[in-house]
């Protein structure tokens, strides 16, 4: 496990996906229910002034604004909490890196600044312990991008970025090593579509109605536990899904020819099981924390310049 202490204060890279949240170290979903009452079967619970969460039981609903609800302040703190507990810590002075999806970033990035800094210091319970956090700077990265920041400098020719999410697509057009300021997008076809559109189409074909759990085990690996014609129509569905990311890419001028293709987030494994591609030209980057930990390399890349100014 690598720390990344600076001036005393814990560096935690935190990416806010609408499917799951990642750390460094930990993944969970990005669903949050709140109740009055402590619920009596969740597991996950975060208490905080008097109210109490169950972190983790569904995915978090798309969104265009992050801070239109108080859901991924509660999810920070939990993926907080879920540092702290890997260290023996409760308590600890803390520096959040975290991103935005590319488009957004000039108009939301410092809304979600002040929306993660509502409180400088927190006290909380998560999942029966203690704890409490000063929060002492958030600092806001594009998302996406911070995976590949620290090599970048072997990005030589033209690249394409693609961090495939649940709820969006992020694309990025790299120049030798320098990213095309004109040339980023977000668009709503994440891994959420994909699965919507099976479960229409299962019980459209087959007249069944699959839990999304078992879609989305499906898309991870390949095979699930269901009968042979539902899980045919699941293959077909993936596969068109595939097929309209790289109708999407090509809108962006993707050429396997020409252009290097790097793809992370949760949708990388749809790629890899059921798309069509180069590999020669393609490159899935299978660490869904990779984010997370670019969020904190750059924030520690960022502090080395400015000691050296």
């Amino acid at each position: 496990m690598k720390d990344l202490y600076i001036d005393g204060k814990l560096v935690i890279g935190v990416d806010h996906g609408y499917g799951n949240m990642k750390t460094r170290n930990m993944v969970f979903k990005s669903g949050v229910k709140k109740y009055s009452e402590d619920p009596a079967i969740a597991t996950n619970v975060l208490q905080l002034d008097g109210m109490y969460y169950a972190i983790g039981e569904s995915h978090k609903v798309f969104i265009a604004n992050k801070n239109a609800d108080d859901d991924y302040y509660i999810l920070t703190l939990a993926a907080v909490a879920k540092e702290l507990e890997l260290r023996g810590l409760r308590s600890a002075d803390v520096i959040l890196a975290v991103g935005l999806p590319l488009h957004w970033m000039s108009k939301q990035k410092d809304s979600f600044r002040d929306y993660l800094m509502r409180s400088r210091e927190v006290s909380y319970r998560y999942c029966g312990q203690y704890y409490h956090i000063r929060i002492c700077d958030v600092a806001i990265y594009p998302q996406g991008y911070a995976a590949i920041a620290a090599s970048l400098q072997d990005y030589k020719g033209v690249h394409m970025l693609a961090d495939i999410g649940n709820g969006t697509m992020n694309t990025l057009v790299i120049t030798n090593g320098r990213p095309v300021s004109d040339k980023k997008y977000t668009d709503k076809i994440g891994v959420h579509e994909c699965v919507k559109k099976i479960m229409n189409e299962v019980q459209a074909e087959c007249g069944k109605i699959p839990d999304e759990s078992v879609i989305e085990d499906f898309l991870i690996s390949g095979t699930s536990e269901v009968s042979e014609r539902i899980q045919v129509v699941m293959h077909r569905e993936a596969v068109k899904y595939t097929e309209m990311i790289f109708d999407k890419l090509s809108e962006y001028e993707y050429d396997p020819e020409l252009v290097k293709l790097h793809i992370i987030g949760g949708g990388g494994c749809l790629i890899r099981n059921f798309g069509k591609y180069d590999t020669s030209s393609v490159e899935i980057i299978e660490d869904i924390c990779a984010t997370a930990k670019g969020y904190e390399e750059l924030y520690n890349a960022q502090h080395i310049l400015r000691k050296g100014a």
